[in-house]
């Protein structure tokens, strides 16, 4: 109760902050018969100040400025005879006061476009008219002529002209017929065709390596597309601090006509060593990519990564982590652009010991992935996984109907496909849009037990933005199934838990399904999950939030929704320029025995 407290005043207090804040007011009064977009324009073109005016003086003084900064706010919008008159009302106090008669509005001729010899092709010329989107009869705004020069010169940048600049304009106003016609001088300049790559490094960067992630061959026409997927996919590989790709100038121009991109790499540090320390009661199931661990709990962990070690921004991590749940020694190889450009292979090795209430194992992991990006944020992935240990079960007979204990020595070898599709419009805090993740695992299991049988996973999230997106209502489903294996045979670590920070939250981690009669968590062969979050704005930085959770285990292919089990709770957001910190607060509403009366969560980013 003193949490919920204690967030009450929080927030009470910032409200009161927000209602309280003092207003500022406008720098003079605007008068006149005008249209409401047009008053609200004016308005905000003549700006705040933070005190009235002391005398008279300062009031005709503050009338004038303001009168001067109407009349550009009126011309930039095709009011290009306006008639203005600032004034003064009152002794005492005084208040600065423009009279605004805005007259007709010029509208937009027809356009000229002149081309510095040589002019671009002829196909281009055409190409780049039908974009300028200026149409006859429109007001003739300011911003409009200028935004449709900015469309010409990316227009031509686009097709092939680099060097393409807008020369000095020229905007007839016609006063009789209230006319605007504007007059484009562009300078198009060559077409430009590309060389190779130049390479800036003083890192181990092979500039062969790089020159076969460029998208176009020799000869091709320049593309500022193109290269801004090299950019990418030397950022994306993680080794870099910085990474500059542009066209070299045009006196870099060589012999066959041609010019070169050059590329600028600055290298991270080539070895970084990290440690850490964790405190926690609480226990999550993490998804990276490819890779599903168990982690949370107290733990110490330490990282030694190696960048860029064979020259192609490679990362090698050697990790060593003594946890209550997930502790493991081991190394990772990551070999961004293998064989073909955003394609990622993944070389994993690790001796794990996992200690859950379920289950413990202790195993060597050999594991190969290769990831396929797809867009900027979407992805394919598939490769095998090897693991051979010990494993320590807690287990339900259902031909005794009793709990028993087995101790099995097993190897796994798995075919893992996964696929992660993102339509959202923000990683770590999306307010619009949907997320689909699924994965298929064909499992064949050796050793005290044979067993073959195929696990399979989706998940589906959606973002629906409400009032300008200052509310969203965010949605998750998830469904799980393993086919062709019996609960008792399949090994633990396999079937399906739930519960904790990323499934059902307000219930310990593997806290939602049937238990055995020693209050141990049962793993099942299906699994279903949903959430609906809303998330609203409320002031500065901060969000408030509001969710229920459910989810369910179940014993066979098919999810078994006659256990779901509820939670519900509160959660608040600070958004930071990078995302947003999370903490949630959630109590089960199907509360058990040994169940805790609430949760805890504290992470960065959205809850999904």
């Amino acid at each position: 109760m003193k949490s919920r407290h204690a967030l009450f005043l929080i927030s009470t207090a910032g409200f009161m902050a927000l209602a309280t804040a003092t207003q500022a007011d406008p720098r003079a009064e605007i008068r006149g018969e005008l249209d409401r977009d047009l008053r609200a324009q004016l308005v905000r073109a003549i700006g705040d100040v933070d005190d009235p005016p002391s005398n008279r003086f300062e009031a005709r003084r503050r009338a004038r400025a303001a009168m001067e900064s109407a009349e550009a706010l009126l011309r930039s919008e095709g009011y290009y005879q306006p008639t203005l008159v600032d004034q003064v009302e009152g002794e005492e106090t005084p208040v600065a006061i423009v009279e605004v008669t805005p007259g007709p509005r010029f509208l937009l001729a027809d356009y000229g476009l002149n081309w510095t010899l040589p002019p671009p092709d002829q196909t281009t010329d055409f190409a780049v008219r039908d974009e300028v989107d200026l149409t006859t009869g429109e007001p003739g705004r300011a911003a409009d002529v200028l935004a449709a020069e900015g469309r010409i010169v990316a227009g031509l940048t686009r097709r092939g002209y680099a060097d393409a600049a807008a020369l000095q304009r020229r905007v007839v106003v016609n006063h009789r017929d209230y006319s605007v016609t504007p007059n484009f001088n562009i300078n198009s300049g060559p077409l430009v065709r590309l060389d190779g790559i130049l390479l800036e490094t003083r890192g181990p960067t092979n500039p062969d390596w790089v020159a076969g992630l460029a998208p176009w061959t020799q000869g091709d026409v320049y593309d500022p597309e193109q290269v801004a997927e090299l950019e990418q996919r030397l950022t994306e590989t993680g080794v870099y601090d910085g990474v500059g790709v542009a066209l070299s100038p045009a006196d870099q121009t060589l012999p066959d006509g041609t010019r070169p991109i050059v590329v600028t790499l600055r290298d991270r540090p080539a070895r970084i060593l990290e440690a850490g320390i964790t405190l926690s009661t609480a226990r999550a199931t993490v998804t990276a990519g490819t890779t599903t661990s168990n982690t949370g709990g107290s733990a110490i962990e330490g990282l030694w990564t190696w960048y860029n070690r064979f020259g192609r921004a490679d990362t090698l991590i050697w990790q060593a982590r003594l946890a209550d749940i997930d502790s493991r020694i081991g190394a990772t190889l990551s070999l961004p652009h293998w064989r073909r450009p955003s394609q990622t292979l993944r070389l994993e090795t690790a001796v794990v010991h996992e200690d859950t209430e379920a289950y413990r194992r202790t195993a060597l992991v050999l594991a190969a992935d290769i990831r396929q990006r797809v867009g900027k944020t979407s992805f394919y992935s598939y490769g095998v996984g090897l693991d051979a240990g010990q494993y320590d079960e807690n287990r339900f007979d259902p031909i005794t109907q009793a709990p028993i204990r087995l101790t099995r020595d097993l190897v796994i070898l798995t075919g893992r496909g996964n696929v992660y599709w993102d339509k959202s419009n923000n990683a770590l805090d999306p307010t619009s849009g949907w997320r689909l993740t699924a994965s298929v695992q064909p499992t064949a299991v050796a050793g005290e037990d044979t067993i073959v049988f195929l696990r399979t996973e989706a998940q589906v999230t959606g973002y629906l933005p409400l009032q300008e997106a200052k509310t969203v209502l965010a949605g998750r489903i998830k469904l799980g199934s393993i086919v062709g294996g019996e609960e008792l045979t399949v090994p633990a670590d396999r079937l399906f838990y739930s519960g904790g920070g990323g499934s059902v939250r307000g219930y310990e981690y593997q806290g939602v399904g049937p238990r055995l009669p020693d209050n141990t968590p049962r793993g099942g062969l299906s699994l279903f999950e949903t959430s609906l979050e809303v998330r609203r704005d409320v002031f500065g930085g901060f969000q408030g939030v509001a969710f229920v959770d459910a989810g369910a285990v179940g014993f066979d292919e098919t999810p078994d929704f006659s256990n779901m089990r509820y939670a519900a709770g509160v959660g608040v957001r600070y958004k930071l320029p990078f995302g947003p910190i999370r903490a949630d607060i959630a109590i089960p509403l199907d509360k058990r025995e040994g169940d805790a009366a609430f949760q805890v969560y504290i992470s960065l980013g959205q809850a999904f």
